[in-house]
């Protein structure tokens, strides 16, 4: 079993390596990389009868880098994605589940095609858009030098995967460029729709616009972990006095709440609260929830 956990462009020349070397007994080959098609391309190539590849992509992960960010429970309950290649077979596909069940990652199977244009959706051009809103604002800063203390809240939310590896989504943004060039031209077109609008004053458009993607995003799956990481916040209404965040955290602590980060916004338009709680799970949300109200708090929750 070889297990291939590399930027893209390096799994496919390891992949070509792997072709050269002779081999005695069958081996079962497969990657985590976030982009198909270019690595099924070289799979496709192999003429080594002893390598099985079977592509993959568990769909986990956070903007951080580097063995030290590794989770025992990062792929539980994330969608891994396998893609069968001509040298595998069905036996193959159940042999990898089954070494990988211990993840509890939940296995879907894709061609490449459909795996790259979907990730591309909804994890590959938000990073792209990300970084540009970052962009944006640096050049903003220029006028405006007090944007950094007012993009503490919200703005850092929106932009967190701008923060990820550059080196490798450079790889995998390239390795993917022709589904990102079809998604810019939508994306600009788009962008000169709602210029459009804001330049007639048509007010009603925008409002079915807008209205189109909340009742869009609100019937997106909230239970299931999909491309991006998602996180379960509250908000909590604390006064600035010493010792109030201790006592906040300290009740969660002792009901044995884990919190994944913990945020005091400045920023807090929208929103009932000074303080920001995440948690990986909705089941933590909704505890410390009801907990905290129980203590008096008066809390939100993230929709």
């Amino acid at each position: 079993m070889v297990i291939l956990s590399c930027p893209v462009s390096v799994t496919c020349q390891l992949i070509d390596d792997l072709n050269q070397i002779p081999l005695t007994k069958p081996v079962l080959v497969t990657d985590v990389s976030s982009v198909k098609q270019s690595v099924l391309k070289q799979a496709e190539q192999l003429t080594n009868p002893q390598i099985h590849f079977v592509g993959g992509h568990p769909m986990a992960g956070s903007h951080k880098r580097g063995v030290e960010a590794a989770k025992e429970h990062l792929f539980e309950n994330a969608i891994y994605v396998l893609t069968k290649t001509t040298s595998a077979t069905a036996d193959d596909i159940t042999y990898l589940e089954e070494l990988l069940s211990s993840t509890k990652a939940k296995f879907i199977e894709l061609d490449g095609e459909e795996h790259d244009e979907m990730t591309s959706v909804i994890s590959h051009f938000p990073h792209l858009i990300a970084s540009s809103l970052v962009h944006q604002a640096e050049k903003w800063q220029e006028k405006h030098p007090s944007i950094p203390t007012l993009a503490a809240g919200g703005f850092r939310d929106i932009t967190r995967i701008a923060s990820s590896n550059p080196k490798m989504w450079q790889d995998i943004l390239f390795q993917n460029k022709n589904v990102m060039k079809r998604l810019l031209k939508d994306w600009i077109e788009e962008m000169k729709q709602l210029h459009r609008m804001l330049a007639s004053d048509e007010s009603e458009a925008m409002y079915h616009y807008l209205d189109q993607a909340k009742r869009y995003r609100d019937g997106l799956d909230r239970k299931g972990r999909g491309a991006l990481m998602s996180f379960y916040d509250v908000y909590v209404d604390i006064f600035d006095q010493p010792g109030a965040l201790k006592t906040v955290v300290t009740l969660l602590a002792e009901a044995d709440i884990s919190i994944k980060n913990i945020e005091i916004l400045e920023v807090r338009e929208g929103i009932t609260g000074v303080l920001r709680l995440s948690f990986v799970s909705k089941e933590d949300q909704l505890t410390s929830h009801r907990l905290l109200i129980k203590h008096g708090y008066e809390t939100m929750l993230e929709d």
